[in-house]
């Protein structure tokens, strides 16, 4: 497995374990399980497959990272991809060693991004709690995943202590509106602002308490996976999350147009989608399609715990 990753907000990318099962829409297009299935073939993938742990060889290469980042002074930021740190079904056992990992590594920045926020807070407190060099992240592929992860996501992020919690909307599915979550009377409130943690009630009249804000956005189309075909992105959802993530200075990172892009974004052949608004993207690959929008590359980081001062 690579230790390098073109991932556009990490540096490295290492897993405790191999394996997870599907829980939303984001998943059905998931890397991991195609990864597994036409190249590696370590793990069945689904609701009976298995969760592999990886060698105990590959378990040092962090320690080595670590010292890799102390000598040179920065951060290295990793991300475990082909995992959920908080799956049901992976062993707390090695969860709690993965964590006394994290813990032993303070030269790095660990992006622990997950689709199962609710479970973060009994995890990784039965793991010794969470380490100081962890960010907390959810995925959120539209606004229903939004309502219910990212409430989760910060009342985690409040009581683990977490320094940084952040989103990926990758595959973004649907329009989300970070600053009207709904929350089903969270806390006597029923509307959640996620950038800055603000509750208040339908009408708008603050409730009196407030939550940890987001810290850090980060947004992308679907690409190709196997047989499944990526699902076309409408730009203005990208652009909607950008203005919010402006207008709140949470740092906002764009990290690619996917399979589709905005015929405004890319000229030349490819099968064209239109969506209700008008708007249409046009088929070109992932490589031509590119990462701007608007002709502008947004790559935002956020700055506590150093995530700003690692290897990019």
């Amino acid at each position: 497995m690579a230790e390098t990753t073109n991932i556009e907000w990490a540096d490295r990318t290492w897993s405790p374990w191999i394996g997870c099962t599907k829980v939303s829409p984001a998943c059905d297009g998931c890397y991991a399980e195609h990864l597994m299935d036409t190249r590696m073939g370590r793990v069945e993938w689904g609701p009976h497959g298995e969760r592999s742990r990886t060698s105990v060889g590959y378990w040092r290469k962090p320690l080595a990272w670590d010292r890799e980042a102390k000598a040179a002074g920065k951060t290295i930021t990793v991300f475990p991809s082909l995992c959920d740190p908080f799956d049901n079904r992976a062993d707390p056992a090695v969860r709690r060693e993965w964590f006394d990992l994290i813990r032993a590594t303070p030269n790095l920045t660990w992006l622990l991004l997950t689709k199962r926020p609710q479970n973060a807070i009994e995890m990784a407190e039965a793991a010794g709690g969470l380490p100081g060099n962890v960010a907390l992240g959810a995925t959120c592929e539209d606004q229903k995943r939004t309502n219910k992860n990212v409430p989760a996501l910060l009342v985690a992020k409040h009581t683990l202590g977490a320094k940084i919690a952040f989103l990926s909307c990758e595959p973004l599915l649907g329009p989300i509106d970070l600053t009207s979550i709904s929350t089903m009377w969270f806390r006597g409130a029923e509307v959640l602002n996620g950038l800055t943690g603000e509750l208040s009630g339908m009408f708008g009249d603050p409730c009196g308490t407030r939550l940890p804000g987001l810290d850090w956005i980060i947004t992308g189309g679907e690409t190709d996976q196997g047989q499944h075909k990526a699902r076309p992105t409408n730009p203005q959802w990208f652009r909607d999350i950008r203005d919010q993530c402006a207008a709140a200075e949470v740092p906002y990172l764009h990290k690619q147009n996917g399979e589709w892009v905005s015929v405004s974004e890319v000229e030349g052949p490819g099968a064209i989608h239109t969506f209700d608004d008008g708007r249409n993207v046009r088929r070109t690959g992932k490589t031509r399609a590119g990462r701007t929008l608007d002709g502008v590359t947004h790559d935002g980081f956020p700055t506590p715990g150093g995530l700003a001062e690692g290897e990019r």
